[in-house]
Protein backbone atom coordinates (compact mmCIF):
# COMPACT_ATOMS: atom_id res chain seq x y z
CA UNK A 1 0.00 0.00 0.00
CA UNK A 2 0.72 3.18 -0.75
CA UNK A 3 1.98 5.89 1.82
CA UNK A 4 -0.84 8.82 2.07
CA UNK A 5 -0.30 11.86 0.51
CA UNK A 6 -0.76 15.29 2.56
CA UNK A 7 -2.27 18.28 0.79
CA UNK A 8 -2.58 21.78 2.52
CA UNK A 9 -5.40 23.63 0.88
CA UNK A 10 -7.12 26.75 1.84
CA UNK A 11 -10.20 26.18 -0.29
CA UNK A 12 -12.55 23.36 -0.95
CA UNK A 13 -14.61 23.51 -4.15
CA UNK A 14 -16.63 20.44 -4.11
CA UNK A 15 -19.74 20.35 -6.59
CA UNK A 16 -22.42 18.21 -6.43
CA UNK A 17 -24.01 16.58 -9.65
CA UNK A 18 -26.78 14.29 -10.40
CA UNK A 19 -24.31 11.38 -11.56
CA UNK A 20 -25.23 7.61 -12.33
CA UNK A 21 -22.86 5.28 -10.58
CA UNK A 22 -22.56 2.33 -12.76
CA UNK A 23 -21.15 0.01 -9.73
CA UNK A 24 -24.41 0.91 -7.88
CA UNK A 25 -26.57 -0.33 -10.95
CA UNK A 26 -24.96 -3.36 -12.23
CA UNK A 27 -24.82 -5.29 -8.62
CA UNK A 28 -27.96 -4.00 -7.23
CA UNK A 29 -28.92 -7.62 -6.01
CA UNK A 30 -25.22 -8.62 -4.70
CA UNK A 31 -25.20 -5.13 -3.04
CA UNK A 32 -28.69 -5.44 -1.36
CA UNK A 33 -27.98 -9.29 -0.44
CA UNK A 34 -24.49 -8.11 1.37
CA UNK A 35 -26.33 -4.98 3.25
CA UNK A 36 -28.90 -7.45 4.64
CA UNK A 37 -25.85 -9.14 5.93
CA UNK A 38 -24.39 -6.61 7.76
CA UNK A 39 -27.92 -5.54 9.01
CA UNK A 40 -28.57 -8.72 10.53
CA UNK A 41 -25.08 -8.18 12.53
CA UNK A 42 -25.39 -4.53 13.39
CA UNK A 43 -29.43 -3.61 13.18
CA UNK A 44 -29.09 0.04 13.86
CA UNK A 45 -27.17 0.86 10.57
CA UNK A 46 -29.65 2.36 7.53
CA UNK A 47 -29.45 2.60 4.00
CA UNK A 48 -29.77 6.57 3.88
CA UNK A 49 -28.24 8.65 1.08
CA UNK A 50 -24.89 9.28 0.99
CA UNK A 51 -22.36 11.37 -1.47
CA UNK A 52 -19.03 10.03 -2.88
CA UNK A 53 -16.49 11.68 -4.83
CA UNK A 54 -14.91 11.47 -7.92
CA UNK A 55 -12.44 13.73 -10.34
CA UNK A 56 -10.58 15.22 -7.60
CA UNK A 57 -7.96 17.89 -8.62
CA UNK A 58 -5.17 19.42 -6.16
CA UNK A 59 -3.64 22.98 -7.68
CA UNK A 60 -2.59 25.93 -6.00
CA UNK A 61 -3.94 25.53 -1.98
CA UNK A 62 -7.23 24.32 -4.09
CA UNK A 63 -9.24 20.88 -4.16
CA UNK A 64 -11.95 20.45 -6.58
CA UNK A 65 -13.85 17.65 -7.04
CA UNK A 66 -17.48 16.17 -8.01
CA UNK A 67 -19.77 14.25 -5.86
CA UNK A 68 -22.65 12.10 -6.75
CA UNK A 69 -25.66 10.57 -4.62
CA UNK A 70 -25.72 7.05 -3.31
CA UNK A 71 -26.72 4.97 -1.08
CA UNK A 72 -25.70 3.41 2.09
CA UNK A 73 -25.35 -0.16 0.51
CA UNK A 74 -23.71 0.46 -2.33
CA UNK A 75 -20.92 2.81 -0.98
CA UNK A 76 -20.62 0.26 2.03
CA UNK A 77 -20.07 -3.02 -0.49
CA UNK A 78 -18.11 -0.84 -2.45
CA UNK A 79 -15.35 -0.07 0.76
CA UNK A 80 -15.76 -4.26 1.80
CA UNK A 81 -15.11 -5.43 -1.74
CA UNK A 82 -12.23 -3.32 -1.72
CA UNK A 83 -13.28 -0.30 -4.03
CA UNK A 84 -13.46 -2.13 -7.04
CA UNK A 85 -14.71 1.55 -8.81
CA UNK A 86 -10.74 2.75 -8.62
CA UNK A 87 -12.67 6.78 -10.39
CA UNK A 88 -14.56 6.99 -7.05
CA UNK A 89 -13.07 8.05 -4.10
CA UNK A 90 -14.75 8.70 -0.14
CA UNK A 91 -14.03 11.73 0.53
CA UNK A 92 -15.50 13.46 4.17
CA UNK A 93 -14.84 16.43 6.54
CA UNK A 94 -13.07 15.78 10.00
CA UNK A 95 -12.43 17.89 12.82
CA UNK A 96 -9.41 17.44 14.44
CA UNK A 97 -10.10 18.88 18.58
CA UNK A 98 -6.41 20.11 19.76
CA UNK A 99 -6.75 20.79 23.41
CA UNK A 100 -4.94 24.43 24.83
CA UNK A 101 -2.48 21.52 26.43
CA UNK A 102 -1.77 20.13 22.98
CA UNK A 103 -3.54 16.86 22.90
CA UNK A 104 -5.75 15.36 20.11
CA UNK A 105 -9.59 14.30 21.19
CA UNK A 106 -10.52 11.42 18.94
CA UNK A 107 -13.46 8.89 19.69
CA UNK A 108 -13.76 5.10 19.98
CA UNK A 109 -17.28 4.00 17.44
CA UNK A 110 -19.61 2.34 19.31
CA UNK A 111 -19.96 -1.30 18.27
CA UNK A 112 -23.69 -0.48 16.52
CA UNK A 113 -22.33 1.69 14.31
CA UNK A 114 -20.44 0.62 10.67
CA UNK A 115 -17.21 1.29 11.93
CA UNK A 116 -17.48 -0.10 15.43
CA UNK A 117 -14.09 -0.03 17.64
CA UNK A 118 -12.30 2.45 15.22
CA UNK A 119 -10.95 5.52 16.41
CA UNK A 120 -10.41 8.61 14.99
CA UNK A 121 -11.71 12.61 14.84
CA UNK A 122 -15.18 13.24 14.82
CA UNK A 123 -16.72 13.15 11.19
CA UNK A 124 -19.30 11.08 9.07
CA UNK A 125 -19.83 10.13 5.33
CA UNK A 126 -21.40 13.41 3.60
CA UNK A 127 -24.82 13.06 3.23
CA UNK A 128 -27.43 15.34 1.98
CA UNK A 129 -28.20 17.55 4.67
CA UNK A 130 -24.29 19.09 3.93
CA UNK A 131 -25.54 20.32 0.58
CA UNK A 132 -25.45 23.92 0.17
CA UNK A 133 -26.12 25.88 -2.94
CA UNK A 134 -25.55 23.11 -5.54
CA UNK A 135 -22.31 22.00 -3.65
CA UNK A 136 -21.07 20.12 -0.32
CA UNK A 137 -20.46 22.03 2.71
CA UNK A 138 -17.25 20.17 4.28
CA UNK A 139 -16.75 22.85 7.13
CA UNK A 140 -20.56 22.73 7.87
CA UNK A 141 -20.12 18.86 7.67
CA UNK A 142 -17.38 19.17 10.24
CA UNK A 143 -19.58 21.35 12.84
CA UNK A 144 -22.55 19.32 12.41
CA UNK A 145 -20.80 16.09 13.02
CA UNK A 146 -18.98 17.66 16.28
CA UNK A 147 -21.73 17.97 17.88
CA UNK A 148 -23.75 15.08 17.25
CA UNK A 149 -20.90 13.14 18.50
CA UNK A 150 -19.22 15.63 21.30
CA UNK A 151 -21.76 17.70 21.67
CA UNK A 152 -19.04 20.72 21.60
CA UNK A 153 -20.45 23.67 18.94
CA UNK A 154 -18.62 26.00 17.03
CA UNK A 155 -18.23 28.32 20.18
CA UNK A 156 -16.26 26.06 21.87
CA UNK A 157 -13.32 26.17 19.70
CA UNK A 158 -11.47 27.99 17.00
CA UNK A 159 -10.62 26.65 13.29
CA UNK A 160 -7.47 26.71 11.90
CA UNK A 161 -8.00 28.11 8.40
CA UNK A 162 -6.15 25.51 6.47
CA UNK A 163 -7.67 22.15 5.21
CA UNK A 164 -5.33 19.15 5.69
CA UNK A 165 -6.23 17.00 2.59
CA UNK A 166 -4.90 13.39 3.25
CA UNK A 167 -5.38 11.09 0.16
CA UNK A 168 -4.76 7.11 1.14
CA UNK A 169 -5.73 4.99 -1.83
CA UNK A 170 -9.56 5.99 -2.17
CA UNK A 171 -10.08 8.04 0.56
CA UNK A 172 -9.78 11.67 1.01
CA UNK A 173 -9.87 13.07 4.99
CA UNK A 174 -10.09 16.51 5.20
CA UNK A 175 -9.03 17.36 8.78
CA UNK A 176 -9.14 20.89 9.76
CA UNK A 177 -7.63 22.15 13.46
CA UNK A 178 -9.93 22.70 15.88
CA UNK A 179 -8.51 24.90 18.73
CA UNK A 180 -10.24 24.33 22.12
CA UNK A 181 -9.50 26.56 24.85
CA UNK A 182 -9.80 23.54 27.57
CA UNK A 183 -7.04 21.09 28.36
CA UNK A 184 -7.57 17.39 26.98
CA UNK A 185 -8.46 16.38 30.58
CA UNK A 186 -11.11 18.80 30.90
CA UNK A 187 -12.21 18.11 27.33
CA UNK A 188 -12.32 14.30 27.51
CA UNK A 189 -14.73 14.80 30.86
CA UNK A 190 -17.18 17.54 29.22
CA UNK A 191 -17.33 14.93 25.64
CA UNK A 192 -17.94 12.09 28.14
CA UNK A 193 -20.70 13.80 30.16
CA UNK A 194 -22.64 14.60 27.40
CA UNK A 195 -22.23 10.88 25.95
CA UNK A 196 -23.69 9.67 29.28
CA UNK A 197 -26.68 11.70 28.95
CA UNK A 198 -27.59 10.11 25.07
CA UNK A 199 -29.59 7.18 24.80
CA UNK A 200 -27.39 5.50 22.14
CA UNK A 201 -24.21 7.47 21.52
CA UNK A 202 -22.01 7.18 18.58
CA UNK A 203 -18.91 7.11 21.05
CA UNK A 204 -18.16 4.53 23.33
CA UNK A 205 -15.06 6.36 24.68
CA UNK A 206 -12.71 9.27 24.41
CA UNK A 207 -9.07 8.94 23.63
CA UNK A 208 -6.47 11.62 24.45
CA UNK A 209 -3.47 11.28 21.80
CA UNK A 210 -0.68 13.56 23.31
CA UNK A 211 2.07 12.03 21.13
CA UNK A 212 2.66 9.42 18.50
CA UNK A 213 2.97 6.59 21.48
CA UNK A 214 -0.53 7.40 21.70
CA UNK A 215 -1.46 5.71 18.15
CA UNK A 216 -2.78 2.61 18.15
CA UNK A 217 -3.64 0.13 15.32
CA UNK A 218 -7.21 1.22 15.28
CA UNK A 219 -6.78 4.71 13.73
CA UNK A 220 -7.05 4.69 10.26
CA UNK A 221 -3.89 5.15 8.48
CA UNK A 222 -5.32 8.58 7.38
CA UNK A 223 -5.55 9.99 10.44
CA UNK A 224 -2.21 8.80 12.26
CA UNK A 225 -0.09 10.22 9.14
CA UNK A 226 -1.58 13.30 10.24
CA UNK A 227 -0.96 13.07 13.17
CA UNK A 228 2.05 12.15 12.69
CA UNK A 229 2.88 15.30 10.74
CA UNK A 230 1.46 17.92 13.04
CA UNK A 231 3.68 15.95 16.17
CA UNK A 232 7.22 16.02 13.69
CA UNK A 233 6.19 19.42 13.30
CA UNK A 234 5.87 20.93 16.80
Amino acid sequence: MTSPVIHRVTTLDLAVRPIVWPFAEQRRAEIAAHFAEKQRERPKIWNGRVLLGRDAVFADGHLSATYFETDFASFLAWRDWGFPDKAVFNGFGMGALRSSDGAFIMGEMAQHTANAGRIYFPSGTPDLDDIRDGGLDIPGSVVREIEEETGLTAADYRAEPDWHCIVSGPTIAMIQVLNLEMTGVEARALIEANLARQDEPELSAIHLVRGTSDLTPSMPRFVTAFVEQQFASR
